[in-house]
């Protein structure tokens, strides 16, 4: 049996992870999750967390895209073959929940750095808002009239 390449691990573990997180967390598969009762069953947890619905997801491409990462060395008939499909998925899991620690830093310092350019343009905002204010106030008021009749 052949050996995946770092890039087929790479990217089988990336196609991994997209498909587990968009099960798990977009709108796109929110009436399965609901249908399967959220975090509220097991069977709709297994759905609803990214980490657990990535193992069923590799079970299945593992064998699909022949990305067999670890050899088994006992000769065992098909249960090496078991023991194969099943060291090499979780080893594509593990790889798959790496990068979607990485993807999640990466889209949390973008989400960051949007709440931090928001934050200098409210304040910016409220800075000539407060000049504006100010403006107005420095301005000479006419003084009443006072009637002498």
């Amino acid at each position: 049996m052949v050996r995946a390449s770092l890039f087929q691990i790479f990217a089988v573990s990336a196609v991994v992870m997209g498909m587990s997180h968009t099960i798990a967390k977009e709108k796109v598969f929110a009436w399965l999750r609901e249908r399967l009762g959220g975090k509220q069953t097991y069977v709709g947890y297994l759905v609803s967390c990214p980490y657990c619905n990535s193992h069923w997801i590799a079970f299945a491409l593992v064998p699909l895209t022949g990305t067999w990462v670890v050899d088994v060395a006992p000769e065992w008939g098909v249960l090496s073959t078991i023991m194969r499909w099943f060291f090499s998925s979780i080893f594509i899991t593990v790889a798959a929940a790496f990068l979607r620690i990485a993807f999640y830093f990466v889209d949390e310092s973008q989400g960051l750095l949007r709440r931090e350019i928001a934050k200098a343009e409210a304040e910016t905002h409220a800075v000539h808002v407060h000049a504006a204010t100010e403006e107005c106030d420095e301005q000479p008021r006419p003084e009443p009239r006072v009637s002498t009749h």
